[in-house]
């Protein structure tokens, strides 16, 4: 108490004398500090209860005062002064000792405030540098220290410094052996140094120079050269009665390229002060954006950001639940903290995918080599090591929730770098065609894709819903990956040269031996409302070329549209009777849905028009791949299987169907490809269902009424009632009927979008 009035009675002094140069002031308040220590007998008296807050606080505002009064980048004499006597090295030593108690607070605040409030720039000096670095590695020592706050604004002002500045970065990777013969450090080449040091000025002899490459580096410099001010010997004698040990730093061994900076960050981000842990990633986030090689290099090797993050990421999806409710892992906010009790795991739900989109932005934001190295953690620590036995299991509950898990991600990526190695973990980097005998190569692969024909609907769908999510992001490899390494030799068509003698090539450009859909019985009994005429589409064939004469995939669109629209007979048709379910809808959303894959694709460099057959190998076997298989076999099934399975299924072929490859249209869209033996296509698939169809349609009393009623009830027009006889039947066949339009509209606005300069 008595040393507060001292304080009030000083500066009540103060104001009433004449104001002493700023040189004087600066060094009559930094005197008085040191003299604190030299007579003071009780160093348990806390340091709000003396002067030396004050005392600091003076001195900062004397410095900026100084410099405002000068032209950018010359140093005043408080600064030089500053520097001369290394004033922050004292100050270091006094914070570590935390003499007289609270003192490292005081310190870290200065340091702060230095720092942000200075504008010229102070890190490139040495006895700035050197002491900051030295104080970086007090910071996140020990957790929920009352010094926290200070210490993640101290350590987020030297980040910013950095940023402004990013090769000062260079003094901040220390090397690796500190010991007392700190010359031969002194010795290193001039390659050592941290480029942009030429630019570095110097008022008073202390920035960085070659000869103290040590300092930048973070070892020792020798200061023989130099006597120590007579009060810095006052100051030490009086540490020595207060028991300040020396730092032992000399003799400390390091790991090679220490980046203390990085560790203090990662230390606080374990912070239980939510707010300081946020600050801690936020500084993490600035630091491996920064263009240095050589600090990114030391980030991912000598530091342990990597495992922190990927063991980070462990921990909390082990802390999950082993069953959460799909939907609510898909609708859960990742940065939504509020009604944590909504349902059980939703805190442990939140904290796992708010640290995944941590990662994920960090990988984003980071120099592409530490971006690398992070994102092949992420694969190799968390993926494969924590997610990939989850995803194996046998337990459909635990199936459900990894598989669930496993869609949120895929959905939540946004790093180009991390979803590269996510897809590798998912699909393996294999790309030449499959074959039946070894789709199960990449083991999780032919799990996931056995998975979308699972006994568990639940699951089923799930698994295709993620690899509908998977197909919309912009990575060539899962489309390649998935479908088109099968179709590169176009060896699903049966190729039959165009001579003169062959009669049987159609006028409109039909390939030779194709079927033409109106002849056949299926469809006799088409009525010319569901036919379109030419006049509604383009009706010039696409351009005949040396390498494509007329069996080059394309076939005239209005027959392809026709096709589609026909396939479905009359009396298995409900859609005319209900407004707003035509075909108009579909060309909207295709027309759409196109343009953003299109977007998507623009940098893949696709091919325009197929591999011509001459120069494909057709002799292959075909294989359609296994995602095909499934896909197709599923489709066979669309009369027998539950309304939402087979919503999900077409979703994800009309998905397909979209992207704009000559193979993928030709292959999937073209119901007049010339198949090869064997091979079927989604046109045939559909085909043999309709077959099935007509069949079955003879035996279900008051077909078509009941028809229209399922589908009033899917729609909200009619209420609920008893239920009907062979509702998963008359579903499939308006999910049959709604999927054949919406692969009309897609091969319309696909060929149109060809045709259009």
């Amino acid at each position: 108490m008595f040393s507060k009035f001292t304080s009030i009675l000083q500066h009540a002094v103060e104001a009433l004398a004449p104001s002493l140069p700023l040189q004087e002031d600066f060094v009559y308040h930094w005197k008085a500090i040191t003299h604190y220590y030299i007579e003071t007998s009780d160093d348990k008296a806390p340091v709000t209860d003396t002067n030396i807050p004050s005392h600091l606080e003076q001195m900062l505002v004397i410095l900026v005062q100084e410099e405002s009064e000068r032209e950018f980048g010359e140093t005043g004499p408080c600064m030089e002064y500053l520097l001369h006597h290394k004033i922050l090295e004292t100050l270091y030593t006094l914070g570590k000792a935390d003499c007289p108690p609270g003192m490292k607070q005081q310190v870290l605040v200065f340091y702060t405030k230095l720092l942000g409030k200075i504008r010229q720039p102070l890190l490139p000096h040495i006895n700035v540098h050197r002491p900051v670095q030295k104080l970086i590695r007090l910071c996140g020592e020990v957790l929920a220290t009352p010094t926290e706050n200070e210490e993640i604004q101290f350590l987020c002002i030297v980040c910013a410094k950095l940023k402004q500045d990013p090769y000062l970065v260079n003094f901040f990777l220390e090397n690796k052996l500190k010991s007392l013969a700190s010359k031969e450090a002194a010795n290193a080449t001039s390659e050592d140094i941290p480029k942009g040091q030429d630019s570095l000025s110097a008022d008073t002899g202390q920035c960085f120079r070659p000869e103290e490459l040590s300092g930048a580096s973070g070892a020792e410099s020798t200061e023989s050269e130099e006597e120590p001010p007579q009060q810095i010997d006052d100051l030490s004698a009086g540490l020595d009665g207060l028991s300040v040990a020396a730092l032992p730093e000399a003799t400390v061994v390091r790991p090679n390229q220490d980046y203390n900076l990085v560790n203090s960050l990662l230390n606080l981000t374990r912070s239980p002060d939510g707010r300081i842990a946020v600050k801690a990633c936020e500084g993490l986030m600035l630091l491996v954006s920064l263009p240095e090689p050589a600090a990114a290099k030391c980030l991912t090797q000598s530091t342990c950001l990597c495992e922190l993050l990927t063991d980070r990421l462990a921990s909390l999806y082990r802390a999950l639940p082993q069953s959460v409710d799909p939907l609510d892992i898909e609708t859960v906010e990742a940065i939504n903290w509020s009604d944590a009790s909504a349902f059980p795991g939703k805190r442990a739900l939140i904290s796992f995918l708010s640290w995944f989109d941590y990662c994920d932005q960090l990988i984003k934001e980071a120099q592409k080599t530490a971006a690398v190295a992070l994102a092949k953690a992420v694969r190799e620590r968390f993926f494969i090591g924590v997610m990939e036995p989850q995803l194996m299991q046998t337990s459909e509950m635990g199936i459900l929730t990894s598989t669930a898990l496993l869609h949120r991600i895929v959905r939540q990526v946004t790093s180009d770098i991390l979803l590269q190695e996510m897809v590798f973990f998912i699909l393996g980097e294999q790309r030449e065609p499959e074959t039946l005998a070894e789709i199960s190569r990449h083991p999780l692969r032919h799990r996931l894709i056995e998975h979308c024909d699972h006994i568990s609907d639940e699951i089923s769908i799930m698994t295709l819903r993620m690899f509908e999510h998977l197909l919309q992001k912009p990575n060539e490899h899962i489309l390649y990956n998935l479908v088109l390494r099968n179709l590169e030799e176009r060896n699903y068509t049966e190729y039959k040269p165009v001579c003169p003698e062959d009669k049987d090539v159609m006028e409109n450009g039909l390939i030779a031996g194709a079927v033409d859909l109106e002849e056949d019985p299926l469809f006799t009994d088409i009525s010319p409302d569901n036919t379109l005429s030419n006049q509604e589409w383009l009706s010039s064939s696409p351009p005949t070329t040396p390498d494509h004469p007329k069996n080059d995939g394309k076939t005239e669109v209005h027959k392809i549209v026709n096709s589609f629209l026909c396939l479905v007979p009359d009396e298995a048709k409900s859609s005319y009777h209900v407004e707003g379910t035509g075909y108009d809808t579909y060309l909207r959303d295709a027309h759409r849905q196109f343009r953003d894959y299109c977007a998507i694709c623009l940098r893949w460099e696709w091919p325009g028009s197929p591999k011509a057959l001459e120069k494909c190998n057709l002799e292959a076997a075909f294989f359609e791949g296994h995602f095909l298989k499934v896909l197709f076999d599923r489709m066979g099934r669309i009369l027998d299987q539950p309304y939402d399975v087979n919503l999900q299924v077409t979703s994800v072929l009309s998905r397909l169907s979209l992207f704009p490859h000559p193979h993928i249209h030709e292959y999937l869209l073209d119901p007049y490809v010339n198949l090869a033996s064997g091979c079927r296509s989604l046109f045939s698939v559909i085909v043999r269902v309709v077959g099935d169809l007509m069949v079955r349609i003879q035996r279900i009393q008051d077909f078509t009424p009941k028809l229209l009623l399922v589908r009033k009830r899917l729609l909200g027009l009619e209420p609920e009632g008893p239920v009907i006889d062979h509702i998963t039947l008359l579903e499939g066949v308006i999910v049959l009927e709604e999927f054949c339009k919406e692969l009309a509209a897609i091969a319309f606005v696909k060929y149109h979008a060809a045709s259009t300069p």
